[in-house]
């Protein structure tokens, strides 16, 4: 957006730090992700001679490299980017191709941004340690080598961005759209927050994770990815409701966040956290086959999921395994044929395992006897729980 002449304006330019009435006029100049008062005509000097310092990459050469800026100097900067058109607009296509503010080397250490748009900006090498970055539109910013130590970046939209070799000790992202970024083997993770007290946490569909060490971040923090709990919302952020398409589409790209995840955490042999994230992604997968239309696909996975977690539960398989046992074992006791102790429960356990299937003789060998009927309803049950069991389990551990 640009900075339009103020004498057009119905509203005075400000005088003072009365910061509510910088706000106002900031809002009618439309820009209104100003809150600071305008810095002075020396300042601006300055930070436009800085700005006409011709840059050499080669050299380490760059305008505002080590130089210390507030938010407010920032706020100027971005005014008056590409001859005051402003920062770049992602929302509109036809500036994608706009670079943005150049801010590299800069200082910004401890600096609140919150909402800032430093969409496409370079800002390689920038110190942005304890910096308040929550909501700041950082889409496809080239952070390489940044320093984002202690940094607030929730709810940033850093979809696309280049964080390869960024220090982020610390720092947090929880509902962060970390759709797409790209991370390197250099890229530090350390004690960095995916997700804060009240469960939000970053959208991670895409990420280019490129060998980055995760085994410094405490995942068992992260119960649901930022996708995940996206596309089970039913509406947009704006209030209206989802069509059945974009909730495929949500549910569908979450399947992929976790999937990736968990196998980017198995390759690095944390198994535990890997299990959490592929077992979510089971649960979304058969989210997708419900807007799919594939209900009996669904329902057995579903019943794959009440069994046995798809082999991520195997405490499950247990309990159904004493369940029907025992339910079976009293249901023998009550009809009147068996005590309950022991021979009600060892004919459960051997019907369970496929006694059912072959009745002993004497009395039993009636097919209507109502022994040998529970007998071969036991046996069908248990067949398909060991199957179910096997089948889990196999697909988890060998891949198959």
């Amino acid at each position: 957006m640009s900075v339009q002449d103020s004498s057009s304006l119905p509203h005075v330019r400000p005088k003072g730090d009365d910061r509510a009435a910088w706000h106002d006029y900031w809002q009618h100049l439309g820009q209104p992700w100003r809150t600071e008062p305008e810095i002075d005509e020396e300042r601006q000097q300055y930070l436009a001679e800085r700005q006409a310092i011709t840059l050499d990459t080669e050299k380490g050469i760059f305008p505002f490299k080590d130089i210390k800026l507030s938010r407010a100097d920032v706020e100027w900067l971005l005014a008056r980017h590409e001859n005051g058109r402003g920062p770049v607009d992602w929302g509109d296509a036809s500036q994608w191709e706009r670079k943005g503010v150049d801010l590299r080397g800069a200082n910004l250490e401890g600096a609140s941004l919150e909402g800032l748009n430093f969409t496409r900006g370079h800002l390689e090498e920038i110190n942005l340690r304890e910096a308040s970055l929550q909501s700041a539109k950082l889409i496809r910013a080239r952070l390489e080598g940044a320093v984002l130590a202690d940094a607030n970046l929730e709810g940033a939209d850093l979809r696309g961005a280049h964080l390869e070799e960024v220090h982020l000790l610390r720092a947090c992202v929880a509902g962060a759209n970390l759709q797409r970024v790209f991370f390197n083997i250099v890229t530090n993770l350390d004690r960095t927050a995916f997700t804060n007290a009240k469960g939000e946490s970053a959208l991670l569909a895409g990420v280019h994770w490129n060998g980055v060490d995760l085994s410094m971040v405490d995942w068992s923090t992260v119960k649901v990815l930022g996708d995940e709990s996206k596309a089970r919302q039913q509406k947009k952020p704006e209030g209206s409701a989802k069509s059945k398409d974009e909730h495929l589409q949500e549910y569908e790209k979450a399947v992929r966040a976790n999937r990736r995840l968990a196998t980017e955490l198995q390759s690095q042999g944390l198994n535990e956290d890997a299990a959490c994230f592929a077992y979510r992604a089971q649960k979304l997968q058969r989210g997708v086959m419900r807007f799919q239309h594939k209900y009996i696909q669904y329902l057995f996975s579903l019943l794959l999921d009440l069994l046995a977690g798809y082999g991520y539960r195997p405490i499950r398989t247990l309990l159904w395994y004493v369940l029907v046992v025992g339910g079976f074992a009293t249901a023998y006791a009550f009809s009147g044929h068996l005590p309950a102790l022991p021979d009600a429960l060892v004919y459960s356990l051997t019907s369970f395992h496929g006694r059912g299937f072959f009745p002993g003789l004497g009395s039993e060998t009636t097919l209507h006897n109502t022994l040998v009927v529970l007998a071969a309803a036991e046996a069908v049950i248990g067949l398909f729980i060991e199957i179910s069991f096997i089948a889990t389990f196999t697909q988890r551990y060998f891949g198959k």
